[in-house]
C-alpha cells in the first residue's frame, strides 16, 4: 500500500492550483454574497463541502438583508 511519500511536489502543486481554480473564484462569490471568504475552504471537507453547498443556496443571504432593510 502506497502513502503520501508516493506523491511528488508535482503532484502537490497540481493539487493546489485545482484547489485555487475554485476557491479563488469561491472566495469572491461569498464575498459578494455577504459571507465571509474563509468558508470557500469547506471545500476540502468531504460531504460537508455538499451539505454547505445546498446551505447556502436556500439560506437568505446576509447582503440580501442589508438591502430588505433599506
Amino acid at each position: 500500500m502506497m502513502g503520501y511519500e508516493a506523491y511528488g511536489a508535482f503532484h502537490w502543486g497540481v493539487g493546489l492550483v485545482g484547489f485555487l481554480i475554485f476557491a479563488i473564484p469561491g472566495a469572491m462569490i461569498l464575498r459578494k454574497a455577504g459571507y465571509s471568504a474563509w468558508w470557500v475552504l469547506i471545500a476540502l471537507v468531504p460531504l460537508l463541502n455538499i451539505i454547505m453547498l445546498w446551505v447556502f443556496a436556500f439560506a437568505r443571504w446576509p447582503v440580501e438583508e442589508r438591502n430588505a432593510a433599506r
